[in-house]
């Protein structure tokens, strides 16, 4: 039963479908979409405010320590993954248009989840306390390096984001999130006692920004451009990223001579891409008509990226009897 369960989709998924049903039977036109727009925007800087709050200080101190898996996860973040990714465009143009390869550039850009990062860690027996400061730093890079990346890669491709969109990213994202942090100390305590207050404020806040972006993108005709074959494709391309990242963590991991619940932190961090902070950085990255094609990459791999590990993750605890949950970040 419980690894049937580990197959089903996951909630947030099921939820960001239904709001793509939604947006397309009825979508936000006219005044209604600029008061969407609206909404959503503050929505976003609302979030990251948050996360900013939620961010202990001491994550980032430690993220100096164990620096091997510290390097080996942020570099299959931010190297690899955008290399991986940026090869299969310009080996394969053609299978894909334009806006799905950048949409799948900007997914290889993205940085790891939090979350499902240290959940998968914990199942696996690995190093719980490195991936919380792995992941947590590879978010806090992620708001300025997501953006550089992503320019980089697009204007070898065709130009499709200017670097004077990182000042949006500074406004409405990066702003928001050092005020928050600055303010840890007031409302840190809060924070960890509405723990479900801010999960909804995060869900909430995507769904908003996929209800603004395929509403665009159905006025602009997104299901009459997109055929079944290409959704084939794209899930296929999605599926290949996913298996080879999860090949090139474990192999590097191996190389680098991380011990099996370093190994576990690696792979769980390395290959996962967060769809929380994706969502919303798209739309401040692209135009309101290409969001919905952009971000259709990130909830594919999204779903493939939990199954993958959920299986991943009890294949290791199978062979660890010992838990590692309270094990120290070690100063190698």
């Amino acid at each position: 039963m419980k690894r049937l369960l580990g197959l089903l989709p996951d909630p947030l998924l099921i939820l960001l479908l239904a709001t793509i049903g939604a947006a397309t039977l009825w979508p936000a036109d006219g005044r209604v979409a600029d008061m969407v727009s609206s909404v959503a925007t503050l929505a976003i800087v609302l979030l990251f405010f948050l996360h900013g709050v939620r961010l202990p200080r001491e994550n980032l101190a430690a993220a100096a320590r164990n620096w091997r898996l510290h390097l080996a996860i942020l570099a299959a973040t931010f190297i690899v993954f955008p290399l991986l990714g940026l090869g299969l465009a310009l080996a394969f143009p053609n299978v894909l248009r334009a806006e799905l390869w950048i949409g799948i550039l900007f997914l290889c850009a993205l940085p790891s989840t939090v979350q499902s990062s240290v959940i998968f860690t914990s199942i696996g027996q690995g190093n719980v306390a490195g991936s919380v400061t792995s992941a947590a730093a590879s978010n806090l890079l992620g708001i300025a390096a997501t953006p550089f990346i992503i320019g980089l890669m697009t204007h070898a491709q065709a130009d499709a984001v200017s670097f004077s969109a990182v000042w949006k990213i500074v406004l409405q994202l990066l702003l928001p999130f050092g005020v928050g942090h600055a303010c840890r100390p007031w409302l840190g305590a809060w924070a960890a006692r509405n723990k479900q207050l801010l999960t909804i404020t995060d869900r909430g806040t995507i769904v908003l920004a996929v209800y603004s972006a395929f509403s665009a993108a159905v006025i602009g005709g997104i299901w009459h451009q997109i055929p079944i074959a290409d959704l084939l494709v794209l899930t296929g391309l999605c599926l290949l990223l996913l298996g080879a990242m999860l090949l090139i963590t474990r192999t590097t991991a191996r190389a680098s001579g991380l011990d099996t619940a370093d190994e576990v932190s690696a792979i769980m961090c390395g290959t996962q891409k967060s769809l929380v902070t994706g969502v919303p950085m798209a739309r401040v990255l692209f135009a309101p008509a290409d969001v919905g094609m952009v971000i259709l990459p990130v909830m594919i791999y999204h779903q493939a990226q939990l199954i993958a590990c959920a299986w991943l993750a009890r294949r290791y605890a199978a062979k660890q009897p010992e838990p590692s949950y309270a094990r120290p970040v070690d100063n190698r």
